[in-house]
């Protein structure tokens, strides 16, 4: 469905950036030292969620009040943004967990790391609660188990270990396909320079 008006800041209600402006205010807070195991499902969740939401609202943000037309109406446009939303979380989770768990594999000699299925698994246990579609998490756990299968932890921190939540973000965001063509590059890019600095804070804060 093509409609022939401009998306603009009245089609969102307030309440579906309180999460993102949230998000954005929590970079201020003092971080947490990562000790033990559950210190590390923390970061990986709050981090998880940080990245997603913040690079998802900022780039329909950027697409709002533009000349373009999108192709959703209110209602749709606003179940296809919470749909974006816990699909590319999913990813973002996977990328975070795989990362986290080989870095920690590479640099401390942490050798159980079949905890990052346990993590993993757990999170989106705990999302349940709070909407996350029971469809979202079934297929999250199953693509975990695929890339699981194909890890190297001797490699896998240092070989574009955030690719694929990049592309969930391509993939699922909101946008009117010729438009996130023209996006492509800006788009995948600015969630990678995101997770550079979380590894950055996440080098600085574990104490395994």
């Amino acid at each position: 469905m093509v409609l022939k008006y401009k998306l603009n800041f009245k089609d969102i209600k307030l309440e579906d950036f309180r999460v993102y402006l949230f998000s954005l205010l929590k970079a201020f807070i003092p971080k947490k030292k990562i000790k033990d195991i559950k210190d590390l499902k923390e970061f990986i969740q709050k981090k998880s969620a940080w990245v997603s939401q913040v690079t998802l609202y900022s780039y329909l943000k950027t697409r709002m009040g533009t000349k373009y037309v999108l192709h959703f109406d209110n209602e749709e446009l606003l179940g296809s943004i919470n749909k974006a939303k816990w699909n590319i979380y999913s990813v973002a989770l996977q990328d975070l967990t795989f990362f986290s768990f080989s870095y920690l594999n590479v640099f401390f000699n942490y050798q159980e790391v079949e905890n990052a299925k346990k993590i993993y698994e757990s999170i989106l246990d705990d999302e349940i609660p709070n909407g996350m579609p029971l469809d979202v998490i079934e297929k999250g756990k199953r693509s975990f188990e695929e890339r699981l299968k194909k890890i190297d932890w001797k490699t896998h921190c240092s070989n574009l270990p955030f690719n694929d939540s990049a592309l969930s973000l391509y993939e699922w965001a909101p946008i009117a396909e010729e438009l996130k063509t023209l996006d492509k590059k800006i788009v995948l890019n600015s969630m990678i320079l995101k997770w550079d600095n979380i590894q950055k804070e996440f080098i600085k804060l574990i104490k395994f």
